[in-house]
């Protein structure tokens, strides 16, 4: 038998990658062949550097990784160099994962980083680990890249998994978090990394398999319960349909496995509702079960020509009815927006936000993001969103009034910086 070596595994636990790791920690903890790998959750940099240390001065071999989106790249990729520069010495095997090594992988790697999973990591992350307690060589890991003289080298990608056979956070660590009930997309919205990351379909968590976690949650002492899931009332579908009977099958169980005193939140973040999903029906049935007061609506433009090149696959009227309705079955609508949509002219940014300020009046509150050209994407190549002055200053109206909020300016910034990392390098 081939002696194993002692392994710290050393997550960057910071939003937004922590979602990812309570994931792939569950899925190294319930490997037993990964029973003497040692999990830490550091929330800062200081600790994180501090962790890495103490568990490679104990004799560990170390890896530490992290986990990012777009939008976190740059931030993911400094907190890197500042670690490294630490280190005196120190051999650290550092990775990442997540939908930006997965769309930028020469980038990610640039960056500094060892190796990279490419696409989902539960398989990837649990051989990387095995090769390095019988210190074989991790870069073989299928699923991972790295460079190799400055070039690509690339095994693979990781396998899409059945989320049954996964937990939805590491329990043992008493790392939990929301449950994962529904991973893929089958909209595929031109501006979203969701499909390209886990594929334009619907791979549903059984409702015996959440039940199962809920109670998990529930014997730990914690009383809400929250679910991810690209779009909540699409949960038992295959296509575009809903099956309010497969919400409320899902929605009962949890709510015994909860009980007696466990709230559900449900359609508000991170479970998005569609507007087309949003009937009478629908809202019976939520109203049934959940304690949240409010929904999150994807809404995204005013513009009906603007829908229609995202393939939102919805029109206006149907946000203004999923508004109504929502607002008549007593919850409060937040509904979403991006500015500075590809191919937006002034009348589509105009008619944006007249529907947002229609949607305020009918009692809504109004989420605004700004466009970001994300890798991975159809629109990766699309200039990033601007703010004209004078959409400016409605929406600083709007926010003065309560009705508005969100990180759209702070996101102009990021928008321009992902456009810019994205232009090949001078020289």
């Amino acid at each position: 038998m081939v002696p194993h070596r002692p392994v710290s595994l050393v997550l960057s636990y910071q939003y937004p990658g922590k979602y990812a790791f309570t994931v792939l920690a569950g899925a190294v903890e319930s490997d037993p062949a990964l029973a003497d790998v040692k999990l830490f959750f550091p929330r800062d940099r200081e600790t994180l550097l501090s962790t890495v240390k103490e568990r490679h001065d104990a004799g560990d071999t170390v890896v530490a990784a992290w986990s990012f989106y777009s939008a976190s790249f740059a931030v993911s990729a400094e907190e890197l160099a500042w670690v490294r520069e630490r280190l005196e010495g120190r051999s650290v095997l550092c990775i990442a994962g997540g939908v930006h090594a997965t769309a930028e992988p020469l980038q990610t790697l640039q960056a500094g980083f060892d190796l990279i999973a490419i696409g989902e990591g539960e398989h990837s992350l649990r051989e990387l680990l095995g090769r390095v307690q019988r210190g074989e060589e991790p870069r073989d890991t299928h699923g991972v890249a790295h460079l190799k003289d400055g070039k690509l080298v690339q095994h693979g990608r990781g396998e899409g998994v059945k989320l049954d056979d996964f937990p939805p956070f590491a329990a043992r660590n008493a790392m939990f978090g929301a449950i994962e009930i529904t991973r893929g997309c089958i909209y595929a919205c031109r501006f979203c990394q969701t499909p390209f990351m886990s594929k334009a379909r619907f791979r549903h968590r059984s409702v015996a398999n959440v039940a199962h976690w809920a109670r998990e949650l529930r014997r730990s002492g914690r009383r809400d319960i929250r679910f991810i899931t690209p779009t909540s009332m699409s949960y038992g579908t295959g296509d575009e349909t809903m099956s309010l009977a497969a919400v409320e099958e899902l929605l009962a169980a949890v709510r015994e496995a909860m009980a007696p005193d466990g709230r559900i939140y449900y359609g508000t973040f991170p479970s998005e509702v569609r507007p087309e999903h949003v009937t009478p029906e629908a809202l019976a049935v939520l109203k049934r079960y959940v304690h949240n007061d409010n929904l999150i609506i994807g809404g995204q433009s005013g513009s009906e020509r603007i829908l229609q090149s995202t393939r939102r696959g919805h029109d206006v009227e149907t946000v203004v009815r999923a508004t109504r309705l929502a607002v008549e079955g007593g919850f409060v609508p937040n509904v979403d927006f991006i500015l500075g949509l590809p191919g937006e002219e002034a009348d589509d940014v105009a008619a944006t936000v007249a529907l947002m300020e229609r949607l305020a009046e009918l009692g809504a509150r109004v989420h605004g993001h700004t466009f970001m050209p994300l890798p991975g994407t159809p629109y990766r190549d699309a200039p990033p969103g601007r703010v004209d002055a004078e959409t400016q200053t409605k929406l600083d109206r709007l926010a003065s009034q309560g009705r508005l909020y969100g990180h759209w300016k702070q996101q102009v910034a990021l928008a321009e910086g992902i456009a810019q990392r994205r232009r090949p390098r001078a020289g």
